[in-house]
């Protein structure tokens, strides 16, 4: 087909109608007097209303995606804050609990101090505090070793008491320590009291596998001695001083013909727990000096004759006029 026969004008589509400026003004002239009208009658609040519920499933279908991340985030963000906030209450809680068996330990020992010192104003002998290192290592024997020795004045047979009574006496002093044996070892014996009879006996060391004790030996089976009754020191070794609490009685056996009864008692001071003791001084540094002896007459010197000085007067008597 010839050049000449094409047809270079546009197409009727685009022939018809308005044009662009003029569908400009005229659409712009009606979205503002729709937004006039809107603000001045809300005419358009139905439609608005109308559209929002249509688009709302929309919206929240769209929303869901966002929200599962979001929860998803702050559930990882709450589990581990939870998770770090647990591990930091039982930090706390472990510190605390720390705290608090410190707080126990030293109230108890407050108050085993204060019993202490107690018995310290009520003992008048000279005393010297000390603190209970370690057990001894022989397993046949009951002993403890505390830190004072014979730099701090300790000697060897001095008593030795807790908060609630006699513990020991010690038996070994080094220059810095010193070795006390307990009321239980089998190699010691104190002289006691009954407070509620006034009997006087001797306790003796009795270890045993069920608790180790005090047996009071060579008992006549008529003494007035009960179970329950309090025994205290009788003072009448020059060691311990008297009036100190030692021992209860536990169990009083009479056994038939027999003239001795089997006496177990069971010690007051702490055997396995000492911690803080006093270190007294033996009573026997406290008595006076006994008083020295008369001097022995000279028996080189002679003496004077028995009736001479009679024998003389009469003499001196006839001699006169």
């Amino acid at each position: 087909m010839p050049l000449g026969t094409l047809d270079r004008t546009p197409p009727p589509f685009f022939k018809q109608g308005p044009s662009a400026l003029s569908k400009l003004i005229v659409f712009s002239a009606v979205a503002l007097f729709l937004m006039v009208a809107d603000l001045r009658f809300r005419v358009a609040q139905p439609v608005r209303a109308a559209l929002a519920t249509a688009l709302y499933p929309v919206q929240w279908a769209v929303l869901q995606p966002v929200q599962l991340v979001g929860a998803a985030g702050g559930y990882v963000t709450s589990l581990h804050t939870a998770q770090q906030n647990e591990a930091d209450a039982v930090r706390r809680l472990a510190d605390q609990a720390a705290r608090s068996l410190q707080v126990d330990q030293l109230m108890n020992e407050n108050q085993r101090l204060r019993e202490l010192l107690s018995m310290r104003e009520r003992v008048k002998a000279g005393a010297i505090g000390a603190q209970v290192v370690y057990d001894a290592a022989d397993p046949y024997s009951r002993r403890v070793v505390i830190d004072r020795g014979q730099t701090h004045g300790v000697v060897a047979g001095a008593p030795v008491i807790d908060e609630s009574g006699v513990l020991g006496q010690v038996t070994r002093v080094y220059p810095l320590i010193a070795e006390v044996s307990l009321l239980v070892d089998r190699d010691q014996a104190i002289p006691v009291l009954d407070v509620r009879s006034g009997v006087r006996s001797v306790a003796y060391g009795q270890p045993a596998s069920d608790g180790d004790g005090l047996e009071l030996r060579y008992t006549l089976a008529e003494t007035d001695i009960r179970e329950g009754d309090l025994l205290t020191t009788s003072g009448v070794d020059a060691v311990y001083p008297p009036g100190l609490p030692v021992a209860r009685v536990t169990a009083v056996e009479r056994q038939s013909g027999s003239s001795f009864m089997r006496i177990r008692a069971e010690a007051l001071a702490r055997m396995d727990g000492a911690l803080h003791v006093l270190v007294l001084e033996p009573a026997g540094a406290q008595l006076p000096p006994p008083p020295a002896a008369a001097p022995a007459a000279d028996a080189t010197q002679p003496g004077p004759v028995p009736g001479a000085k009679a024998a003389s007067r009469p003499g001196r008597q006839g001699a006169r006029p």
